[in-house]
Parts: C-alpha cells; structure tokens; sequence
C-alpha cells in the first residue's frame, strides 16, 4: 500500500499548513495516485488558484512487481512555474520536468512542489508499506 499525505503551505499563512489530504493505494500492478488541480482525476487537489501546479502534476504509478515510482508530467507549457524535489531521509534530488523516478520499497519521504515565483509549495509526504 501507499500512502500519500499532502499539505499546501504558503508564507503568508506564517508555516501554517492547509487543506491537508490524505489518500492511499493497494501496491498492486497499475494502480495510481495522482497529485494537480483537476480534482476528476486527482485523488489529492491543490487550491484551483494555484497556477504553479498542473491540472494533472505528479502521477505515483505502481509497477508489475508492486514498486512505485513517481512521475512529474509534462503540462501544456515548455518551462515549468516549479521545480519539484524528492526528499528520502538525508538524501534529496530534483526531480526534471517530465522525469519519473523508482520510489523506496518499504521507504517513505517527501516531494515538494515549489512555486518559482512565489514563497508557497505543496508538500506531498509518501509512505509505501509492504
């Protein structure tokens, strides 16, 4: 299973979190937990003005073998208006603009959505149990 928790933060609410979501998945080939602001297809929604985050941004995809991996999906523009970063204990690495990454079996972590033109982010916590 995979447990995702999201917090959007701003600084203007002084490190206050809000809406905070939790959603979840059987780690079973296929499944998918997806993280943007069309709230049809995403288990967890941003604020809608949030133009920062894609209607359909981070997409958690389980493989055949029950592994996840984590994918920022290309939007409709050339440059992305954020940089998304995974964070795994003491390590951290960014994540490219349409780039996926394998997620720690049995691991959990964060990925954070940081808006470029402004102190706020999305703040997507993981926790795959096995």
């Amino acid at each position: 299973m995979l447990e995702l928790t999201m917090a959007a933060v701003s600084a203007a609410e002084e490190g206050a979190t809000a809406g905070m979501l939790m959603a979840d998945a059987p780690s079973e080939p296929g499944a998918v937990l997806r993280v943007g602001r069309d709230k049809s297809v995403c288990r967890l929604s941003t604020p809608d003005d949030w133009l920062f985050v894609s209607r359909v941004h981070l997409e958690f995809l389980c493989g055949p073998d029950g592994t996840w991996q984590l994918t920022w999906l290309r939007g409709s523009q050339p440059d992305p208006s954020s940089e998304v970063r995974l964070t795994v204990g003491e390590y951290a690495q960014p994540l490219a603009y349409g780039g996926t990454v394998p997620l720690p079996r049995g691991g959990s972590g964060e990925v954070i959505v940081q808006d470029r033109t402004a102190p706020r982010s999305v703040n997507v916590g993981f926790f795959h149990e096995v």
